[in-house]
């Protein structure tokens, strides 16, 4: 009978013991489910700020994936206008962007002979300017200044462009003269159109020669 009443306590014992472990595993124990685990895990997670392997695209490749094939016309085209627009000028700088009412367009600066410059938008799908508007914020030290880059430079925007889409197929979103560490140059942005980054070439104004390229993966 002893032998019996222990092998009673020892089943309880058991059962009480099984019971306990069900309510350990109950909502307040329970382990986290795979699903939960792998959305808390983010292995091989990209930089901010790059595309990452998935092919997502930054916040300015998305852009220029909006902006470069909304424009029919190329730079080129744009540039040629907007100088009509304003005869005996020659070009300054050219910028696809968007304009105040959100649609792309070609932002153009020309300047006349003495220095006098004048902004110029071009529609981006007819390739026709609009009115040219002259900067009236200019004194005369700054129109000579302007006068004297355009007579410096050799190499016209057109070349400089041409010789920054040699060097990296794409498409030219902008050109600019400008004046990079004492030296004149002609800036140009190219962008590619596989992965939406862009390029910018320094393109000395008298050689020809690309001083700088700098790849922007942003």
């Amino acid at each position: 009978m002893a032998w019996i009443r222990c092998v009673g306590s020892f089943s309880a014992v058991t059962v009480a013991g099984a019971l306990l472990m069900c309510g350990c595993s109950g909502s307040g124990g329970q382990a986290p489910s795979r699903g939960t685990a792998a959305s808390q895990a983010s292995p091989g997670g990209s930089p901010s700020g790059s595309a990452s392997p998935s092919g997502n695209l930054t916040e300015d490749q998305a852009e220029r994936k909006a902006l470069i094939p909304a424009a029919a016309v190329g730079y080129e085209k744009a540039v040629k206008a907007a100088v009509k627009a304003v005869p005996g000028s020659k070009p300054v700088s050219v910028e696809l962007e968007r304009g105040a009412d959100g649609k792309p367009v070609w932002k153009t600066e020309v300047a006349a002979s003495d220095g006098a410059s004048s902004k110029v938008p071009v529609d981006v799908t007819t390739g026709k300017a609009g009115q040219p508007r002259t900067d009236t914020g200019e004194d005369s030290d700054d129109k000579a200044k302007l006068a004297a880059r355009l007579r410096k430079a050799k190499v016209t925007m057109y070349q400089a462009a041409a010789t920054a889409t040699g060097r990296r197929k794409g498409t030219v979103s902008t050109a600019e003269l400008d004046d990079e560490k004492g030296a004149l140059v002609w800036k140009v942005d190219v962008v590619t159109h596989a992965d939406w980054n862009k390029t910018t070439f320094d393109v000395d104004v008298n050689s020809g020669k690309v001083l700088r390229e700098n790849v922007d993966r942003d």
